[in-house]
C-alpha cells in the first residue's frame, strides 16, 4: 500500500484502499455511456508468441467498458497478419488490426512521404501515431488508455485504474500517466529510469538551476512507463518522437499544450513485469544502449526550445555532473534492496551507469552536429491540414484490410 505523498507539480492518485475491480468497473461502465473508451496496443508480430499475450487477451476478454480496442501489428508478413487476426479475433470488443506492413497502409506512408510528412524510421512512435489516427477517424472513444503487449503480470485493474481519471466527467484531467513498482524476480528494473533519467534530471536541474520543465519531468514517478490515457482531443497537437524517446516526448508534449493541473499519474500495479531490453554494453544502435542515447536527446532537444544553450564544454559538464549523482543513487538502491532482502548487484549497476555517462557525451555530440534535426513525426492537425482525406482513406484501408483477411 502507498502512501498518499504529495509532490511535485502534477497530482498523483494513489492506491490507498485496495478498492474492489468489480466496484470500478461498475463505475467505468456509467462513465463510457457519456465519454467512451478505446485501447490502443502497439505491438510486435513476435509478441504473439511471447508468454504475456495470452494471459492479456483473457484479461481484456472480460473487459465491460471498452468501446475498441486497436492494434497496431509490426514487423508481419500475410500469414503473420492472418495470424494475429486469428489471435485477436477471440476478442468480444470491436477490435481492428492495423497491418503496417501491409499494402494498403504502406501505400498511404507513401502518400505522406511524398509531402515530407511520413515517421522517418519505423518504431513504436511511428506505430502508435497511426493507431492514433485511426482512433480519429473511428470516433468510437473520447478517452484513450495504451499499453504494452509483453507484460507478463498483466490482470485488467491495471487498465481500470488507469482509464478512471479520464474517463471520470467530474475529473478535468486531459492526461494520465501510469507508475508501479519495478520490483520482480526478487530485484529491482527499471535501470533506465532509476539510472539515467532520474539523474540526468537532477543534474540539469543542478547546472541550470531551477525550470518549471524540469520540476515537471521530475514529478513522475515512472517518467518511461509505456501506459497512458488521455481524452481524444489530446491527439490532434501531440508530436511525437518515433524513437525511444517516446513517452519522454509526450510528457514534454502534454507539458507544452496543458496546465499542469490538467495532467496526473496513478498508481495501476501492486507488481509489474515486462519483457527486459538487453543493455548492450557493445553496439550503441540496440538495447539499453541506444535507448539511453534516444531519451537523452529528447531531453536535450526539449530544453534547447526552452532557450537553454548547450555547447560541447556543457556536455563534459553534464557528464561528470551525472556521472557522481547516478553512482549515488546506486548506493541508495543498494541499501533499499538489502532492506527488503532482494538482489542487487552493484558491478552491474557502475557499469550501467559508466554506459549512460558515455552516451550522454554521445547524445550531446549528436545534438549539436544536426541542428535542423526534426526528430517529431507531425502532428495529426497538421496532416488533416495537408490532406483532408487521410484520415478516412486510412479508415477505409483498415477496414478493407478487415474484411479480405477476417478469419
Amino acid at each position: 500500500m502507498t502512501d498518499f505523498f504529495q509532490n511535485g507539480s502534477i497530482t498523483t492518485l494513489h492506491n490507498l484502499s485496495r478498492r474492489p475491480l468489480e466496484e470500478m468497473e461498475r463505475e467505468l461502465i456509467e462513465f463510457s455511456r457519456q465519454r467512451p473508451m478505446s485501447l490502443l496496443l502497439p505491438s510486435l508480430y513476435s509478441e504473439l508468441e511471447g508468454e504475456a499475450l495470452p494471459n492479456i487477451l483473457d484479461e481484456l476478454s472480460r473487459v465491460p467498458y471498452l468501446s475498441e480496442i486497436v492494434i497496431g501489428l509490426d514487423r508481419a508478413d500475410e500469414s503473420q497478419y492472418r495470424e494475429a487476426m486469428r489471435v485477436f479475433s477471440k476478442l468480444p470488443q470491436h477490435v481492428r488490426v492495423l497491418w503496417n506492413d501491409g499494402p494498403r497502409l504502406r501505400n498511404l506512408d507513401a502518400k505522406l512521404q511524398e509531402r515530407g510528412l511520413a515517421p522517418l524510421e519505423p518504431g513504436k512512435g511511428r506505430n502508435v501515431w497511426y493507431c492514433l489516427g485511426y482512433i480519429l477517424s473511428s470516433r468510437r472513444g473520447e478517452a484513450v488508455a495504451l499499453h504494452d503487449c509483453d507484460i507478463v503480470t498483466y490482470d485488467r485493474s491495471l487498465l481500470a485504474r488507469l482509464f478512471y481519471p479520464v474517463a471520470n466527467p467530474n475529473f478535468n484531467y486531459e492526461f494520465c500517466k501510469g507508475f508501479y513498482s519495478r520490483v520482480a524476480s526478487g530485484k529491482i528494473n527499471g535501470r533506465v529510469c532509476r539510472l539515467l533519467v532520474t539523474p540526468l534530471i537532477r543534474t540539469l536541474k543542478k547546472i541550470y538551476g531551477h525550470t518549471d520543465y524540469l520540476n515537471y519531468m521530475d514529478s513522475f514517478r515512472y517518467a518511461l512507463a509505456g501506459e497512458f490515457s488521455f481524452r481524444r482531443d489530446v491527439i490532434n497537437d501531440l508530436r511525437i518522437p518515433s524513437d525511444w524517446g517516446l513517452e519522454i516526448g509526450v510528457l514534454s508534449e502534454m507539458y507544452r499544450n496543458y496546465s499542469t493541473n490538467r495532467l496526473c499519474q496513478v498508481d495501476i500495479a501492486h507488481s509489474y513485469d515486462h519483457k527486459h531490453q538487453t543493455v548492450s554494453f557493445h553496439d550503441d544502435q540496440g538495447g539499453l544502449s541506444k535507448m539511453s542515447i534516444d531519451i537523452s536527446k529528447s531531453l536535450f532537444r526539449k530544453l534547447a526550445t526552452q532557450g537553454i544553450v548547450f555547447s560541447s564544454e556543457i556536455f563534459r559538464s553534464i557528464k561528470a555532473t551525472y556521472f557522481r549523482i547516478a553512482l549515488d543513487f546506486v548506493e541508495t538502491y543498494r541499501n533499499d534492496a538489502i532492506m527488503n532482502g532482494l538482489d542487487f548487484d552493484i558491478h552491474k549497476e557502475e557499469q550501467t551507469v559508466e554506459l549512460f555517462a558515455r552516451n550522454l557525451m554521445k547524445a550531446g555530440q549528436t545534438f549539436l552536429e544536426n541542428p535542423m534535426e526534426t526528430p517529431f513525426i507531425p502532428s495529426w492537425s497538421r496532416i488533416t491540414s495537408a490532406a483532408p482525406e487521410f484520415l478516412m482513406e486510412l479508415n477505409e484501408a483498415v477496414e478493407a484490410d478487415f474484411q479480405e483477411f477476417s478469419p
